[in-house]
C-alpha cells in the first residue's frame, strides 16, 4: 500500500491539473510494482479522472472502480444511479462512461447540491466530523434522485460510507470503496489461485 497526503492530490484537483495528479499515482505505482505488487487498486474515486493519462505508463495493470461499481450495479438489476462523490468526480465522465457502457443511467445532484456535498465531504468528512445535518442532506439529496428515476446511488467516495449505508438511505447504495475492495481480493485470490 502507498499513497501521497490527499493535501498533495487536493492542491492539483483544485487547479484541475490531471497531469499532477497523475504523476503522483505515478509514483505510487512504480513504489508498489517494485514490492511485488501484481495490480493496483486507488480507492479514492475522485483521483481516477487522471488514470486514462497514466494507464499507458503505468507499470501495472489497475482495477477502475467505476467499472467494478457498473458491473454490480447491473448484478443486482439496477437501472439509473444516483451519483454522490466530491465535485470534482460528480461533474467528470468517470462514472458515465463506464455506465454507459454497461447500459445503465445515471444522474447527477444539482450545480448547488455538488457544491454542498463537496463542503460537506472537504470540510467535515475527510476530519472525521459526522454531523446530523450532513446525514439529513445527503438523504434530501437522494430522495430527489429517486424522484427523478434513481434506483440507486452510487457512494463515490471513500467518505461517504461513513455517514450513508443502506439503513439511511432512501435509495440502495453502492459503496464504491467496499465493492472496489471485494473485486481485488477476489483478484488476488483467483491469481494465487492459478498454478505457477
Amino acid at each position: 500500500m502507498h499513497t501521497h497526503s490527499l493535501a498533495e492530490y487536493r492542491k492539483y484537483f483544485e487547479t484541475g491539473d490531471w497531469q499532477g495528479v497523475g504523476k503522483l499515482m505515478l509514483s505510487s505505482a512504480n513504489k508498489l510494482a517494485k514490492s511485488g505488487a501484481d495490480f493496483l487498486i486507488c480507492p479514492d474515486n475522485t483521483i481516477h479522472q487522471a488514470l486514462p493519462l497514466i494507464e499507458p505508463r503505468s507499470p501495472l495493470p489497475w482495477l477502475h472502480i467505476a467499472e467494478i461499481v457498473a458491473a454490480a450495479a447491473v448484478e443486482r438489476g439496477f437501472h439509473c444511479l444516483g451519483l454522490t462523490g466530491t465535485r470534482w468526480l460528480v461533474e467528470s465522465e468517470i462514472y458515465p462512461e463506464k455506465l454507459i457502457a454497461r447500459g445503465l443511467k445515471y444522474a447527477r445532484p444539482s450545480a448547488a447540491e455538488r457544491d454542498e456535498i463537496n463542503r460537506i465531504i472537504m470540510e467535515e468528512l475527510v476530519y472525521g466530523v459526522f454531523k446530523p445535518e450532513a446525514i439529513a442532506y445527503f438523504q434530501q439529496v437522494i430522495r430527489q434522485m429517486k424522484a427523478e428515476g434513481c434506483d440507486a446511488v452510487v457512494l463515490g467516495c471513500t467518505e461517504i460510507p461513513l455517514i450513508m449505508n443502506d439503513s439511511n438511505s432512501p435509495l440502495p447504495t453502492l459503496d464504491s470503496t467496499r465493492l472496489l475492495a471485494r473485486a481485488a481480493l477476489r483478484k488476488a485470490v483467483q491469481r494465487s489461485a492459478v498454478p505457477a
